[in-house]
């Protein structure tokens, strides 16, 4: 990936976060309703079920029950925040440290014990979603 085609993609999926984030907040009337295909298509939750709903509980300060919900939603926040301004950073000053950044962690991602582990938690939180049925 090059460093453009990185930036747009990030500055496009933090830009439909903060749109679906805020439909969320202040136009979803029924929290019965979901987007996720997964979850319309079999009826289980997916690993990252109730990432939205703990965004929005992030926002209100309350990070227990953010992390009862989805822990994950926790690192969709802090891309959300940190992603833009990071990209802002780099294009004001005209350097790449986010690229770089990300082509570091995509190397140490690909080792296997590291490949192993994430697949395993994603397993674990998987399972811990479909436990507890939110």
């Amino acid at each position: 990936m090059t460093r453009n085609k990185l930036y747009i993609l990030l500055g496009v999926a933090c830009f439909v976060g903060f749109m679906y984030l805020g439909f969320t907040i202040f136009y979803r009337q029924d929290s019965t309703t979901t987007l996720c295909w997964f979850k319309n298509v079999t009826g289980y939750n997916c690993p990252s079920c109730g990432t939205t709903r703990a965004v929005v509980t992030l926002l209100q300060a309350d990070v227990l029950k953010a992390m009862q919900q989805n822990p994950l939603g926790i690192i969709v926040l802090l891309i959300m925040v940190v992603a833009p301004l990071w990209i802002t950073a780099d294009l004001v000053t005209q350097k790449d440290s986010l690229f770089q950044k990300y082509q570091q962690t995509e190397v140490f991602m690909r080792k296997p014990w590291v490949a192993a582990l994430m697949i395993l938690l994603i397993l674990l939180l998987w399972y811990w979603n479909l436990t507890k049925n939110l």
